[in-house]
């Protein structure tokens, strides 16, 4: 899902951030808020993002509000968590991996999301997480975890027609790149405690999808409109969940927050339904509901991480 920061397989390094700043202090006010209710609250506001973010499309295009999104989610996180880029050679080099593959996920995922449906981007590209979450395991049922998410993304891309094969190929793209990134946030996790992390790669990211958003963009990224609407999607696909999705690992087991991850994919398609007008055959929603059942079957079967 190109426009989360959380990730949700067993041992997920966020599990030990604390966090601190007025975001995670707002977020800690809410704490007679259920656990769940804050990671569904954080999955709607993720997809809600994505759909603004669409819209913006015909201003900015997909890069310039890729561009608008990470830099400004990099200023609001930067001025939360006040990061120092003093680090060792090691540490920089892991974050500055991170932030190059998050720039990457997010670039593939909104040329993605340009050219198919929401839902079904978002769909295909919860592969990414799967498979981090079913290779290399030897359980018989981790397989078909994985068997049944395939045959529902080929149900998914072949129904009436199809999609656009450009746009599957993007979000296949996104999912290789959200693979990368969870591999790598447990680095950063093991290197970084808290937010400051998470920031100085928001920082990478920025300046990596910097340059094609000005081409594609130009001018208009300093258009008010495009600002405000960037703006509010950095707030919607990062900020905000980013700290309701932190709260919540800090009161809820890493598998049950897997699980409720796991209906990232129906979100997306009732958010395409409703703020994009974006309706899925009732075959692509069998696709859809395929990938969510191996997703969250996936995640309770998970072997316990070892410690």
């Amino acid at each position: 899902m190109g426009d989360v920061v959380m990730v949700h397989v067993e041992g997920s390094p966020e599990r030990r951030v604390s966090g601190s700043g007025p975001f995670a202090a707002a977020v800690r006010a809410f704490g007679a808020i259920p656990p769940p209710a804050l990671v569904l609250l954080g999955v709607v506001s993720v997809q809600v993002g994505a759909a603004v973010a669409k819209q913006l499309f015909g201003m900015a295009g997909p890069m310039g509000t890729v561009a608008l999104r990470l830099a400004l989610a990099a200023l609001v996180l930067v001025v939360v968590w006040r990061p120092s880029f003093r680090v060792d050679k090691r540490t920089l080099l892991v974050i500055g991996g991170y932030g190059v593959v998050l720039g990457a996920m997010n670039l593939t995922f909104y040329q993605a999301i340009e050219r198919i449906p929401l839902g079904a981007a978002v769909t295909i590209e919860f592969l990414g997480p799967l498979a981090v979450a079913v290779l290399g395991s030897r359980r018989w049922l981790d397989g078909l975890w994985a068997l049944l998410a395939a045959a529902g993304v080929v149900l998914l891309t072949r129904v009436d027609g199809g999609l656009d094969p450009v746009g599957v190929l993007f979000a296949l793209g996104a999912a290789v790149c959200w693979a990368g990134y969870i591999l790598l946030a447990a680095a950063l996790g093991s290197r970084t405690s808290d937010g400051r992390g998470l920031a100085m790669a928001m920082v990478f990211a920025a300046v990596v999808v910097l340059p094609f958003g000005i081409a594609d963009a130009g001018a208009a990224l300093l258009d008010p409109v495009v600002l405000i609407a960037g703006a509010a999607v950095a707030l919607l696909s990062s900020v905000i969940p980013y700290s309701l999705e932190l709260e919540a690992l800090r009161r809820i087991p890493p598998r049950v927050f897997g699980i409720l991850m796991s209906l990232e994919p129906a979100v997306a398609a009732v958010a395409g339904l409703i703020l994009l007008h974006e309706a899925l055959r009732p075959a692509q929603w069998v696709a859809v509901c395929c990938v969510v059942l191996a997703s969250v079957g996936a995640t309770r079967t998970a072997r316990p991480p070892e410690v």
